[in-house]
């Protein structure tokens, strides 16, 4: 049956960002919806940001494009060209390929909720603007690295 159950959803709240990173996603959860379907062409999470959370490290990416619906609450676009605030039933779309780093940040106080929906490209390169971190994805998984190329020290 195509109908999702939610709550078989996995829900992720720890963050993959190696440090001194790893802190800027505290207070997010994600519940993989592609997952729970299948879906393999792209990426559905119904992800929920605390107050103060932010979604991301602002980032863009080569191969993926990404987009956002807000369904509760009120959310803060951070992009290159500055701040939109986001109020439910308002959208965001991030081509593939275009440089300008974004993400989203919860400034109100209580929680916000909204789809993000993105592709799930076979190898990818992200770009962190504001921090040096590159994230890179392919056959052998996905890493960190400063932009020098010089990877993240592993977690223990």
């Amino acid at each position: 049956m195509p109908k999702i159950d939610i709550a078989k959803a996995t829900v992720r709240t720890k963050g993959v960002y190696p440090q001194p990173h790893a802190r800027v996603t505290e207070g997010r959860e994600k519940a993989a919806l592609g997952n729970v379907a299948g879906l393999t062409q792209f990426g559905v999470n119904l992800t929920r940001l605390k107050p103060g959370a932010a979604s991301a490290l602002r980032h863009w990416h080569e191969n993926e494009d990404e987009f956002v619906c807000v369904l509760e609450g009120e959310i803060v676009l951070i992009e290159d060209g500055g701040e939109t605030v986001l109020k439910p039933g308002e959208c965001a779309g991030f081509k593939a390929g275009v440089a300008n780093g974004h993400h989203l940040v919860n400034k109100s106080p209580r929680d916000a909720v909204y789809l993000e929906i993105g592709t799930r490209a076979a190898t990818e390169r992200g770009h962190y603007p504001d921090v040096d971190l590159v994230m890179e994805r392919d056959e052998r998984g996905m890493r960190f690295l400063r932009r020098s190329g010089d990877p993240y020290p592993q977690e223990p």
